[in-house]
Order: C-alpha cells, then sequence, then structure tokens
C-alpha cells in the first residue's frame, strides 16, 4: 500500500503536466522560453512539437464526434428497442415485482421479493422502474388509458432510465480520467463502444444500478484540478460517500467487495497528511462515513419493512418491548441475501461455477482484449512489486497509478470469486477502472479492428440474437388476447404455456391483476419425453372446459417453443390453427444441434414458435 500512496503526489503533477501541455502552449510559455539562454530549443523541434500538440488536438476533436455519435447510439437502441433477452434478472429484479404495484398488472413475483424471506430492497427498483411507472399512471389520469399502456412502452420506458443514468459512467471517466493519467476522451470512446455499456447500462439490471453507484464513489473519491467535484464538497465528501455505500450495499451487498479498494485509498489519502500508510488515520476517517451511513441505512429499512409487512417496524399498541418489537418486525434485506447466499445448497440450484470462472471466462466474455490486457498488466506490476522487495527501486509514479487501478480491478474479481455462483454480469461494475487502465495503450490497425469486431460482435449476439423472440412472442400474444377479446358476444379464455424459455415477464402482457382470461403455464426445461403428456393433458382439460361451457366461453391454447424442440412438438401431434416464428432466438442454455442447421431449416431453429393448438381436434 505504500508503494502505491505514497507518491500520489508525484503522478498527480505528472498528469497534470501532461494534460496541461496543450494549456501551456495557448499562454504562449514554450515561445517565451525558446527563445531563453538557459532552454536551447531548436526551431525545427518546436515546430515539430507544435504540429504534435495540433495532430492531439484534432485526434482528441475525432474521439470526441465518435463518443457523441456511440452515445446517441446507445440511446437510439434503448429505443429500437433491443429485443435480446439477457437473464430473468433483467425483469424480475425491478420492472415485473414493480409494475404490479403501480400499474395493478398481472404479474410473477419472484422468491427475492415474497414477504415471507425478502431478499432484495424495495426502495432502488421503485426509484428506477418505478419513476417510469410513476410517469405512465399520470399520464393515464389525462389520456386514456390504452394510450401509454402498449407493452412497448411498458418495456422501454424502465430501460430508458437506466440508460439515463448510465451516463454517469461516462461523466464519471470525463472527470477522473486526466487525475488517474489517463486520456479522458480515448477513455469515453471505449467505454461508449462497449458491449457492456450498449446492452447491460441499457437494461434494469440492479447490476448496472450498481455500476452507476461504483462509477460516482470513484468520482467522490478521485483527487486532483481535474475533478471539480472535490472541490465544493471536499469537506463533505464523507457524507456522500457513506450515502452511495449505503445505498450500494441495499441494491446489492456485493457492492463492498467493489467500494473495498476504493474507500481504502480515499480513507489513505484523507486520513493521514504523511506519505505512508496509516492504520489509525484510516479507520478515523471511514468512521466520518457512519452518520450519513446510519441514516440512509434507516430509510432504506424503514421502506422495506413498510413494503413487506404493510405496517411500521413499531407500534405503540403491541404490548412487546422496544427492542423485541424491533427484531420481530424489521426487515434487514442485505442481511438476508446474504444469509442465503451463504449456503451452498442454495447457490447450487442456480448454477455452480469453477472458482475462476470470473478470471478465466466472464471478464474475456464482456471485455474481451481488454480485460486480457488487464491481466497481463496486473502479472508485470506482481513481478515489480516482488522485485522491488530486493533492489529497492521506487515505481514511477504513473506505474504507481497503474498499480491502484489494477487493484481497484482485481480486488473485486477476487472477492467475488469465493462464492461459486459465478455470472459474467456480475462484473459490469468493472468496465469504468478498466477504460481507464486501458485507455493511454498504444495499439495496431489489426488490434483496433479486433476490439471492433468483438464489440459488434458482442452487442449483437447479447442485444439482437439471445432467447430475442420471447418479448415479440409475448407482444403477438397481447394482440391475440386482445383481438379476441373485443370479437363476438362471448367470452374468450386462453391458456399460454411456455417451455425451454427464459420466464416470460408478464407484465408485458398488460393484463389486470385478478385477470381471469388469461393462464400462464411455464414449464421451464421440461424433459421431452414427458412434454407430449404435459400437453395433452392440457389440451384435454380445455376440450372438456369447452364442452362444460356450451358456447358461453371459448378456450384457446397457446403453446410457446424455440424451434430446436420443433420435432418433439411434432411428435406429440397436436393439430394446430396458426403458428407465427419470431426470428433470431437464441438459446445457449438449449442450442441448435449442428445437424439440424445442415438440413436446410434454419430459420425454423433460430426461431421462437408461437402456435395456437386446436383445442377440440386431437391426433
Amino acid at each position: 500500500m505504500e508503494l502505491i500512496i505514497g507518491n500520489e503526489e508525484q503522478w498527480k503533477n505528472v498528469a497534470e503536466k501532461t494534460w496541461g501541455m496543450q494549456r501551456d502552449l495557448s499562454n504562449g510559455m514554450f515561445q517565451r522560453k525558446m527563445f531563453s539562454s538557459s532552454q536551447r530549443i531548436s526551431l525545427n523541434n518546436f515546430s515539430s512539437h507544435g504540429n504534435g500538440v495540433e495532430r492531439a488536438s484534432q485526434a482528441a476533436m475525432k474521439e470526441k464526434i465518435l463518443w457523441r455519435a456511440l452515445s446517441f447510439l446507445r440511446v437510439m437502441w434503448c429505443l429500437a428497442p433491443q429485443k435480446g433477452y439477457l437473464h430473468p434478472d433483467e425483469f424480475f429484479q425491478s420492472p415485473e415485482v414493480i409494475a404490479g404495484d403501480i400499474l395493478d398488472l398481472e404479474i410473477n413475483r419472484p422468491w427475492e421479493f415474497q414477504s415471507a424471506f425478502p431478499c432484495r430492497t424495495v426502495l432502488i427498483p421503485l426509484l428506477t422502474s418505478g419513476t417510469a411507472f410513476w410517469i405512465i399512471n399520470i399520464f393515464h389520469r389525462f389520456c386514456s388509458e390504452t394510450a401509454f399502456s402498449h407493452s412497448y412502452i411498458l418495456l422501454v420506458l424502465p430501460r430508458l432510465i437506466i440508460t439515463i443514468l448510465s451516463f454517469v459512467l461516462d461523466y464519471t471517466v470525463h472527470q477522473v480520467a486526466a487525475a488517474w493519467g489517463s486520456n479522458p476522451w480515448k477513455a469515453l470512446v471505449l467505454l461508449a463502444m462497449s458491449p457492456v455499456t450498449l446492452v447491460f447500462y441499457t437494461r434494469t439490471f440492479s447490476n448496472a444500478v450498481e455500476g452507476v453507484l461504483f462509477a460516482l464513489l470513484l468520482l467522490l473519491i478521485s483527487t486532483g484540478k481535474s475533478n471539480p467535484v472535490t472541490k465544493p464538497w471536499k469537506v463533505k465528501s464523507h457524507h456522500l460517500i457513506g450515502l452511495v455505500l449505503t445505498a450500494g450495499f441495499f441494491n446489492r451487498p456485493t457492492f463492498l467487495c467493489f467500494a473495498f479498494m476504493p474507500i481504502i485509498y480515499w480513507a489513505a489519502q484523507s486520513g493521514s497528511p504523511r506519505s505512508h500508510f496509516s492504520h489509525t488515520s484510516t479507520v478515523l476517517t471511514v468512521m466520518k462515513t457512519i452518520p450519513s451511513t446510519v441514516l440512509c441505512s434507516v430509510i432504506f429499512i424503514l421502506a422495506d419493512t413498510i413494503y413487506y409487512t404493510g405496517h411500521w417496524p413499531l407500534s405503540m399498541n403491541k404490548k412487546e418491548g422496544f427492542i423485541e418489537q424491533l427484531k420481530n418486525n424489521t426487515i434487514l434485506t442485505p442481511i438476508n441475501f446474504l444469509q442465503y447466499n451463504m449456503n451452498p445448497e442454495n447457490l447450487a440450484q442456480h448454477g455452480v461455477h469453477p472458482r475462476i470462472t470470473h478470471i478465466t471466462v466472464n471478464g474475456v466474455m464482456l471485455f474481451g482484449l481488454f480485460h486480457l490486457s488487464a491481466v497481463c498488466s496486473g502479472i508485470n506490476m506482481l513481478k515489480n512489486m516482488i522485485r522491488s522487495q530486493y533492489t529497492y527501486e521506487k515505481p514511477f509514479p504513473q506505474q504507481s497509478v497503474t498499480s491502484l487501478l489494477l487493484m481497484f480491478y482485481f480486488v473485486p474479481i477476487l472477492f467475488m470469486s469465493i462464492f461459486n455462483h459465478q455470472e459474467p454480469r456480475f462484473l459490469i461494475p468493472l468496465i469504468v477502472p478498466l477504460v481507464l487502465i486501458v485507455s493511454n495503450s498504444n495499439r495496431t490497425i489489426k488490434t483496433k479492428c479486433v476490439i471492433v469486431l468483438f464489440n459488434v460482435t458482442g452487442a449483437l449476439f447479447f442485444g439482437c440474437l439471445h432467447q430475442a423472440g420471447l418479448i415479440p412472442g409475448l407482444f403477438h400474444i397481447r394482440q391475440i388476447v386482445q383481438t379476441k377479446s373485443i370479437s363476438g358476444n362471448m367470452s374468450n379464455h386462453h391458456t399460454v404455456v411456455f417451455t425451454h424459455t427464459y420466464m416470460p415477464p408478464l407484465h408485458l402482457l398488460n393484463l389486470k391483476k385478478g385477470q381471469r382470461s388469461v393462464d400462464i403455464i411455464d414449464l421451464a426445461g421440461c424433459p421431452e419425453d414427458l412434454m407430449c403428456q404435459k400437453l395433452r393433458d392440457i389440451q384435454e382439460e380445455l376440450s372438456f372446459r369447452n364442452a362444460q361451457a356450451m358456447g358461453r366461453t371459448v378456450h384457446h391454447f397457446i403453446a410457446v417453443f424455440p424451434g430446436t424442440i420443433t420435432s418433439v412438438v411434432e411428435s406429440c401431434r397436436l393439430a394446430h390453427k396458426a403458428e407465427a416464428l419470431f426470428t433470431p432466438h437464441l438459446s445457449m442454455e438449449d442450442p441448435p444441434k449442428i445437424s439440424h442447421l445442415l438440413t436446410g431449416n434454419l430459420k425454423s431453429q433460430l426461431s421462437i414458435h408461437v402456435v395456437e393448438i386446436d383445442v377440440d381436434s386431437r391426433g
């Protein structure tokens, strides 16, 4: 820690001199020095230096234009919308839950938000997806209720809130890059062109909110003339840091893994005027965040307690003591989250991975060559640290800056690798320190082409291909239900079965809570040998209901499945009245077989099938 923190003034001066050179030129400093007898600089050297600065200025202008174009693409692609379905948590940790509370829609409440053992705070979803749905509610009062109830609005508006928040990452990079010895506009371009930013930070993941809060934390702990945020707020920065820490912890307790090194760095710099690390001053500085942390925690606890129990944690009418009431009634969602995830049996239900998955697979999947470059830099950092122990060589200031950023990147990965459930999205908050690390690297044309190809491929795969038929399929089902509900005098009932797809977010069907016109059955990954029997049982039940209703109610049967199991469904010999295909659709959990792709039915294999099965005709 002494190696990194003790040289902060040195590397700060180097960074300020580097990025202030162009400003010095404009003030004429080099013109005055050129003719000084003590500074013998030739006219040719000065001219070449001036040309270099001019080229750097032109490059910065091009990078600025490119960042603006990529930012515009980020917003437009959110509105398009992206059809890819990354993971059920993008719906079931925020909009699916809040849509039921604010818009009174039929939803499938996930286990994390059950009052029996709640593991997720409700305040963050209320502030993100809740803002979108409150806007819809306001328009419902002044306009037609159907005007802002389209499935497209329900999908895009919550995503747009997260997309707007994602620009906190851009602001942070722009403000702190020079203080960390990085090229601001290059770092911004790398950030804006990443598939992580274009896809994951335009979705309603709690990980995206975690990344925004991590960026705010880096903004608050960064120092130097280039960061205006720390100037007016320097005295009160510990209060803001406490608020960010608390919000991050309640959003996802894993936030502490990301915040650990930045907080140690900030506390060491703020707490000790000396050049070496002091444990006492560091602890005292961290303790300054306690008042704001406690206040913010109380707000989160009260919100969660009222939401999940329906009453305040304390009641004057009860005879229990103060401590007993708090113990029995207070909801602590982060504690429940940790308690659940500390149990290996619980994690096994969500998937068990090798502990090196983050460092060897997920980092490469998300960041590509940038992650590999950071790994190589990390190995070199360790070599230099070991060498300095024997040679007593002091590192260059820029080496200290890079080492610190590498610790911001790798320490969270090491902490999260303790758990054997490792998904790529867990690492998306690390994109800010990563682009600061790699922004100054010189790359060949071939390397740049590889980076662009990786980014385009990743964005298209996650944003347009992965499980991409399910959301359009839901929109189609919504149209079927809506069309038949307004046709004729008889009532219509739809039973929709999903199999071998991600869990469908029911709020996109825009069905009011308590309605009885649509039943959703999710067979998940039903074994193929049992699927035909389940589908026949449902068909027979609906046929019996039609006979009992005697024309007053017509029951319809819709099956939704990927093309990879088309042969299985066809073997069931269920007569169908209509079929719609939504392409592309690729599930890595149930990928198409190469032999099937070579038979010529590529479109069928890479589609989601929405089939209306004839209830009264059985094969």
